[in-house]
C-alpha cells in the first residue's frame, strides 16, 4: 500500500502541514514502475506486486462473495499468502495454489468450521480458482510448515488488512476485537 503512485509523487513538506502533488500517468506505465520498484525492494519474490494484490482480490471475492467468510478471516489469509510471498516460497506455477492453502488455513483457524462446511470451500477453491483438489490439499501441510505452524498472528500483523478491507467495504470501520 505504501507505493499506490509509484514514482510519480512529489512530496512537500511545510512548517505547518505536508502535502503530496501526484502527477498524471498511464496506467500502464503505472504498473510498470510500482512492480519495477518492488522488483528492487524484494529482489527474492518471484511475483509481480501486481500479481499479488490481483491474487489478494481473488482471496477476498471467493471468501466474502462465495463463502461468506467476514474481513478477519480473510485479513489472516493476506498475511499468509504475504508471508509465504516474502519467504520467496510462491511462483508463477502454485501462486493459485498457495492462494487457495492460505483461504483454507485462515478459515479452519477462525472459524470453527464442520465437514460439509470445509467441503464447500474446497468445492469453491476449486471452481473459482481453477484448481486440483488433491494439489490443494497436498499444498496444505507445506505451507503450513513454511508458516513454521504460526497461524494465530499478532493483531499488529491482522490490523492493517483488516482496516484496509472494511475502508473498502464501507466508509468507517467497525471495531475489531481479538482474543490472541
Amino acid at each position: 500500500p505504501q507505493w499506490p503512485c509509484g514514482k510519480h509523487k512529489r512530496v512537500l513538506v511545510f512548517p505547518s502541514y505536508t502535502t503530496t502533488v501526484i502527477e498524471y500517468v498511464k496506467p500502464s506505465d503505472l504498473k510498470k514502475d510500482m512492480n519495477e520498484t518492488f522488483s528492487e525492494k524484494f529482489p527474492h519474490v518471484q511475483l509481480t506486486l501486481s500479481k499479488i494484490r490481483s491474487l489478494k482480490r481473488e482471496i477476498r471475492k471467493l471468501a466474502q462473495e462465495d463463502c461468506g467468510y467476514e474481513e478477519p478471516t480473510i485479513a489472516m489469509a493476506y498475511v499468509y499468502f504475504e508471508k509465504l510471498a516474502l519467504y520467496g516460497k510462491l511462483d508463477k506455477q502454485n501462486r493459485k495454489l498457495c492462494a487457495g492453502a492460505c483461504i483454507l488455513l485462515a478459515a479452519k483457524i477462525s472459524n470453527d468450521l464442520k465437514r460439509p462446511e470445509v467441503k464447500h470451500l474446497i468445492d469453491r477453491l476449486e471452481e473459482r480458482l481453477r484448481l486440483n483438489r488433491r494439489e490443494l490439499l497436498s499444498l496444505e501441510f507445506p505451507a503450513l510448515v513454511a508458516l513454521e505452524f504460526k497461524l494465530h498472528l499478532p493483531q499488529r500483523e491482522i490490523l492493517p488488512h483488516y482496516r484496509r478491507l472494511c475502508q473498502t467495504r464501507s466508509s468507517k470501520p467497525t471495531l475489531l476485537l481479538f482474543s490472541i
